[in-house]
């Protein structure tokens, strides 16, 4: 694909200076808050995008895989996943135009191997894949551990190098578009209230990286604060998910094809460079890589493919997904009129980024009787609405303007 290689152009305007466009605030600057400011602004928003940067957020972590098939999504999460998916093409197409960088999107199939034909036949989107034997399977995955005789290949799924790609274009597509950046933490959602008990978002207050204190008004926002969600809007309950990660330097075309195993996945990038992943742990924010899990990811290599054991190492990491209790995603209008949410992506925030920002943009744009017009939208409005975990949460978090 051709990238643009033409110079930037000068600093973004702050958009709550511009007068003729909507203007909305996007809270957070991760993977999400990018994918949104990038879509809303390709679409002639004026976006005044707030973070503080964490590289341990879920987009600088994660393996990038696009593989809703492999990890054997059911119901309305793999319905939206697959949209996504279709997706990514144009999407990608869009922020390596604006940003002139490339995303490192590989449509490269994921194999998911098995050690029985009974766990292959119960997988739960085994009819959306390729069968495959033994032989098969040692031609997908060379070197595969015997302990695996069948899986299923699908040719559909495919990766994007978040880490070391992805989330520098999507900060380039962002600012040459217009996005206005601003370093701070929100620390507080600001609202009022009509006759009627309604309440609609009116402003935030914000602390900027100069220590510095200010009320920030603002009728329309998105959060997309990943695993700090909660830390704002404590009745949405997303909270931290860590994983550790390592990547080896594999023979270049040593391994083609994502290998998503039994708690232990392998992510080829095109310059050989495998990315290993990743632990599951409930322990807050606690930071750091340790040898437990570092142990656990070597083991899961040994089992999956003994032989990428002898690649030598490269680097190790962490992060934070943002997890809900039913591990699916929040979206769209959120507890006050002007809020719309789109977080709580747990282990599929890559793969969900271009539905998300597309769905967010037309629930901003959708008028005030709802999204007749975009039907699409509607049944995943209601599966993943914020408040279906409580019928009726606290507003702890918020204040009255």
């Amino acid at each position: 694909m051709h990238h643009r290689q033409d110079p930037l152009p000068p600093p973004a305007v702050n958009p709550l200076h511009r007068s003729r466009q909507q203007q909305v605030l996007v809270l957070g600057g991760g993977l999400m808050g990018l994918a949104v400011a990038h879509g809303l602004a390709r679409h002639g928003w004026s976006v005044h995008l707030l973070r503080c940067v964490r590289r341990e957020a879920a987009g600088f972590a994660a393996a990038g895989m696009l593989a809703p098939h492999a990890e054997g999504l059911g119901g309305p999460l793999l319905t939206l996943a697959q949209r996504s998916l279709r997706m990514i093409p144009a999407w990608v197409g869009a922020v390596e135009e604006d940003s002139g960088l490339p995303c490192g999107w590989l449509p490269c199939g994921t194999v998911a191997p098995f050690t029985s034909e009974a766990q292959r036949q119960a997988f739960p989107t085994a009819a959306l894949g390729h069968p495959l034997d033994r032989a098969a399977l040692e031609t997908e995955a060379p070197g595969i551990s015997p302990a695996f005789i069948c899986g299923l290949l699908f040719p559909q799924d495919g990766q994007l190098d978040s880490r070391r790609r992805l989330m520098a274009a999507l900060e380039r597509a962002c600012r040459r578009r217009g996005v206005y950046f601003e370093e701070g933490v929100v620390e507080r959602l600001c609202w009022d209230e009509d006759g009627s008990g309604h309440r609609h978002l009116v402003g935030l207050a914000l602390r900027t990286d100069d220590g510095a204190r200010r009320q920030l008004p603002c009728g329309q926002a998105v959060l997309c604060c990943g695993a700090w969600s909660q830390q704002l809007l404590p009745q949405v309950p997303v909270t931290p998910v860590k994983g550790q990660m390592f990547s080896v330097q594999a023979p270049r075309q040593a391994l083609r094809r994502v290998l998503f195993g039994p708690g232990t996945y392998l992510v080829p990038r095109q310059d050989g460079l495998v990315v290993v992943g990743a632990t599951t742990e409930q322990v807050g924010f606690t930071p750091g890589l340790t040898p437990m899990g570092q142990s656990r990811l070597e083991q899961g290599l040994r089992q999956l493919l003994p032989a990428a054991t002898r690649w030598p190492p490269m680097e190790r990491w962490y992060g934070f997904r943002p997890c809900t209790g039913d591990q699916q995603p929040v979206l769209g209008p959120g507890p006050l009129a002007g809020l719309v949410m789109a977080t709580g992506h747990h282990r599929n925030g890559v793969l969900l980024a271009a539905v998300t920002a597309e769905l967010t943009r037309v629930v901003l744009e959708a008028d005030p009787g709802g999204c007749h017009n975009t039907s699409w939208v509607a049944p995943f409005l209601h599966a993943f609405r914020w408040n279906r975990f409580s019928p009726a949460p606290a507003q702890a978090s918020l204040r009255q303007a």
